[in-house]
């Protein structure tokens, strides 16, 4: 461990790894990406959450797995760079930077579009004005952002249940299920790439796996709360948002959960639903900010991106210059198309591929490190391991080939991103 590492103050306990993933995952999609998902899949859209799930919880196997074998903070760098190879470790990297700028944009909007239903607001100004919310929260020490992330998580929560017991006691048709796949099978597997976004996150807390206390028993059991969490969160919000709304409706919708809640919630709705987009919005861009700037660090520490990001700074214990870093990517993301479909394909496309990654390397370590094996807090038997490893990458990599048929345009993005990347990478090593 180098000596900015071990500056790093371990200020994350278990309910902290639990809310940074709960909180980024739930911020995300949820308010915005069931009505794309709905125009793929119609109700089968509750079948592509499903869909969208199994692989995440291979995956979530894995990253609990290395997690508690080789906690280190910017994982999603380290560890393929370690057990894989460092070029690859370093594009993964690369392309994630796209990944959480659109993510950042994504939050951003999304809060926006909700808060302008109550109070007009200019849209980019605003955008920037939560960034900078979002920097001021995170510069000043991971365990008061933890903390405050553990606080926002619990109101979510509150929140959405109050949404579900509410409508789905008062409001709810299931008969507007019927019929459950109007575009066949074919169209609930197209929109699985799209919900991948909803679980975007749950592994944050790997990311900070340096500033996690007790990081072989907090983030196996951390992840295994928060993925479990996320999938009953979802999959009742969805079957509320579908049987109060209808599928129709439903997709066209911009803002779906305050436009379901106000069938059966009236004046209500409004504060609602603010309070839950607020709190969602704030735990994941603040989740984001955390596990973002995590990676930029280790990257810096490894000498592929400039040195000054890895400073830590002395009295708050944070990488402060990678924080900066991280607002002025998510303040360049403000020039992307706000194209809600276009963005979390952005967004999810470098995460299936980390995703895949990660299940490679933790597949690559049962077989081959059997000191890091034994020492893990969550081991399953290496030769499980193994075969859960090689699936998640397997399931991985078939959605992102799937999510072509959503939309090519990102898929281009990322590919004269990481070009430029290349170019950077092999320039840097020349010198």
């Amino acid at each position: 461990m180098s000596d900015a590492e071990q500056a790093l103050r371990k200020g994350i306990g278990l309910w902290g790894v639990v809310s940074l993933g709960l909180g980024t995952a739930v911020g995300v999609s949820i308010f915005s990406v069931v009505s794309p998902a709905t125009g793929l899949a119609g109700p089968g859209m509750l079948l592509s959450v499903v869909i969208a799930a199994l692989p995440m919880y291979l995956i979530a196997i894995s990253y609990a797995y290395l997690g508690s074998a080789d906690p280190v903070s910017g994982a999603s760098f380290v560890w393929p760079s370690r057990y894989l190879h460092p070029t690859l470790g370093f594009f993964i990297a690369w392309m994630r930077i796209i990944a959480n700028m659109g993510a950042m944009v994504v939050l951003a909007l999304v809060l926006v579009r909700y808060v302008s239903m109550l109070v007009p607001l200019p849209v980019k100004p605003t955008m920037f004005a939560v960034l900078v919310l979002a920097l001021l929260a995170n510069l000043v020490g991971v365990h008061v952002a933890a903390r405050a992330q553990t606080a926002m998580v619990a109101a979510l929560i509150v929140l959405f249940g109050l949404f579900v017991a509410w409508g789905g006691f008062t409001a709810s048709e299931p008969a507007r299920l019927e019929p459950f796949l109007p575009k066949g099978f074919h169209g609930a597997l197209a929109a699985a790439p799209l919900l991948m976004g909803l679980f975007f996150g749950i592994e944050a807390a790997t990311e900070a796996g340096g500033e996690v206390a007790n990081s072989r028993r907090n983030i196996p059991a951390g992840i295994a709360l928060a993925i479990g969490s996320a999938t009953v969160l979802y999959v009742a919000v969805a079957f509320v948002a579908l049987t109060v709304l209808g599928p129709e409706a439903l997709a066209g919708s911009e803002a779906p959960i305050l436009d379901t809640a106000k069938r059966f919630m009236g004046p209500l709705a409004v504060p609602v639903i603010m309070l839950a987009a607020v709190a969602a919005i704030g735990t994941s861009l603040n989740a984001i900010f955390t596990m973002f700037s995590r990676s930029l660090f280790a990257m810096a520490e490894a000498g592929v991106l400039p040195r000054i990001i890895a400073r830590v700074h002395p009295r708050s214990h944070v990488p402060h210059m990678a924080l900066f870093a991280v607002f002025g990517i998510g303040c360049v993301g403000l020039l992307m198309p706000m194209e809600l479909t276009f963005l979390f394909l952005a967004v999810n496309i470098p995460n299936l591929v980390k995703y895949g990654s990660i299940c490679l390397s933790a597949a690559r370590v049962a077989h081959g490190h059997p000191q890091l094996h034994e020492g893990a807090g969550f081991r399953p038997a290496r030769r499980t391991m193994v075969v859960l490893g090689l699936a998640g990458a397997v399931c991985a990599l078939g959605l992102i080939a799937v999510g072509l048929e959503a939309d090519w345009r990102p898929y281009v993005l990322l590919l004269v991103w990481g070009g430029i990347g290349a170019i950077w990478y092999f320039a840097r090593r020349g010198r």
